[in-house]
């Protein structure tokens, strides 16, 4: 990505800058513990929790559906980004870890999506609209986003 490792961090730990790319409100508290929640459509939110803070390299945080949406619960699974300085740029590695086996091919469109927005918005350009937001369940179905 076209943007310095503490720049990037940012846009997983600041509230304001996380909805930018993904989501339409976010409760961050970038500790150990402390809550992680992204609502990235307008529907149904994520919950997790902090796991570990590492800026600017590294975070952890679990993840899962509050309505435990796609057979992910609350906190069930694990979101690991590392962020590596590449001259002026960042190499972000992320690996989501602990999806049942029917929720990985979701998930894994998802980040599909929302990795090239987080490029456009840490980089200072704006990633639009998201095309995803406020769309029904029904509407994802049927563009195939969503089982």
């Amino acid at each position: 990505m076209a943007a310095s490792p503490d720049s990037v961090f940012e846009y997983f730990t600041d509230p304001a800058k996380m909805v930018r790319w993904m989501g339409t409100e976010a409760t961050l508290d970038p500790r150990p513990g402390g809550v992680c929640r992204v609502n990235p459509s307008g529907q149904e939110a994520m919950l997790g929790e902090f796991v570990e803070v590492d800026r600017p390299r590294r975070i952890v945080f679990t993840w899962g559906w509050e309505t435990a949406l796609f057979k992910t619960p609350p906190q069930s699974t694990l979101v690991e980004v590392s962020l590596t300085p590449d001259g002026e740029d960042t190499v972000v590695r992320l690996a989501h870890r602990r999806l049942k086996p029917e929720a990985v091919a979701l998930h894994r469109a998802g980040w599909h999506h929302y990795l090239p927005r987080l490029a456009l918005a840490a980089s200072g350009a704006d990633p639009g609209r998201d095309p995803w937001r406020d769309l029904p369940f029904e509407e994802l179905r049927a563009a195939g986003v969503l089982p």
